[in-house]
């Protein structure tokens, strides 16, 4: 698979349909090109989208390893360990998905079908 890394114009080009780019992004195949970008990079596209970024630590990611291996039950992604460490950690409830894991958690998923 090709990588190819995508900086801050490239996220505007994408996903802004008034950006003077979008046009000419959206006609690459990008199929099979696996996107490589930073968080610094996404500190820049997402605050103008009313996203707050939050910087992965050795410290979050040992936490959300943690809980992992507490829930060996429940199939869970340390990512979504990861996730709930930050949700609880700034009081969150709501997620917008539809992971039915975050509701064994006790949180409120937005996108429930049940809704």
């Amino acid at each position: 698979m090709r990588r190819v890394f995508a900086d801050t114009l490239s996220w505007f080009a994408l996903f802004v349909p008034t950006d003077e780019w979008h046009e000419r992004a959206g006609s690459f195949d990008l199929a099979d090109v696996a996107l490589v970008t930073t968080e610094e990079v996404l500190s820049e596209f997402l605050p103008d989208r009313k996203v707050e970024v939050v910087i992965q630590s050795h410290q979050s990611f040992l936490a959300g390893l943690a809980l992992y291996e507490r829930r060996p039950d429940k199939q869970y992604s340390l990512v979504d360990c990861i996730s709930m460490n930050v949700m609880r950690q700034r009081n969150i409830r709501e997620i917008l998905t539809h992971d039915r894991h975050f509701s064994q958690e006790g949180f409120a998923r937005l996108l429930d079908r049940r809704a």
